[in-house]
């Protein structure tokens, strides 16, 4: 009796030649290629994303939120994450999309900093200059990243001017006295509008957290990748803050009054 298998006749895998009975040749590929999946590619399909960003100006400066929630597709997997950073003495960014680019444009501006402080030259970056830098480096890198999933808000506050912008990886960048990223621009956008604009000049600091506070709210309420767990950002002519994570007051029991919700049949 033959036991060698590849003996019997045509292989099942003929990629696979377990006895060593002869070579196995691969065959050339004649298909069409796709010469763009061949170069190199990142977080075309991002993993762990952030969503919302918030920002506006007020009295005394500019000031950010971002929820801690970072989603690993639908599931709500990390909820520490911190989604705003500061970047030398007058500048905050928040950063919307992939965490893993955020990493990157992180260790960038850091190692940034750290080379004009070296150069001992008495300058220091700030939000204008920052902005110009990210605005180059995320157009430059724009076939390396996900232009759907990355955005950044830079605020900022230097020699008595407040500056807030957005980047993004298609080459729009742009300045405004409210900004917001992700789902934030539908839902919390027209909210901070309402509400600030026109009065940068009066808005307290008070007042400005609770317009923030009222925006996340409603992102919890109606953005599936939120959470009621956020920080907020100020940068003032004192220098940049970054509070600890904050937990929001919510509730749900308006959802009773909704036709349709829970036991009501009529």
């Amino acid at each position: 009796m033959d036991h060698f298998p590849t003996n019997w006749g045509r292989p099942r895998h003929e990629g696979f030649d377990a006895y060593a009975t002869y070579p196995i040749h691969e065959r050339p590929y004649n298909g069409p290629k796709d010469a763009f999946a061949a170069g190199v590619q990142r977080t075309q399909q991002p993993i762990v994303t952030g969503t919302s960003v918030l920002a506006i100006k007020y009295k005394d400066g500019i000031m950010m939120a971002a929820d801690n929630l970072a989603s690993y597709g639908s599931l709500a997997r990390f909820k520490d994450v911190q989604r705003l950073h500061s970047v030398g003495s007058y500048t905050v960014i928040g950063a919307g999309g992939d965490m893993s680019d955020f990493q990157y444009i992180q260790k960038l501006l850091d190692d940034l900093i750290t080379d004009e402080f070296t150069a001992q030259d008495g300058h220091e970056l700030g939000p204008v200059e920052i902005h110009e830098y990210m605005s180059q480096v995320m157009y430059a890198r724009r076939s390396k990243m996900n232009p759907l999933w990355n955005s950044l808000l830079i605020g900022g506050f230097k020699d008595g001017k407040r500056f807030l912008s957005y980047v993004d990886l298609l080459g729009t960048t742009y300045t405004a006295s409210t900004l917001a990223t992700g789902y934030g621009a539908y839902i919390a956008q027209p909210l901070l509008r309402k509400a600030v604009e026109g009065k940068e000049d009066t808005l307290t600091e008070e007042e400005a957290r609770k317009i923030l506070e009222d925006s996340m709210r409603v992102l919890f309420y109606r953005d599936a990748r939120s959470i009621n767990k956020f920080q907020i950002s100020t940068v003032t002519s004192n220098g940049v803050w970054i509070s600890d994570s904050i937990h929001l007051d919510t509730a749900w029991s308006f959802a009773e009054g909704i036709r349709g919700y829970g036991s009501q049949t009529q």
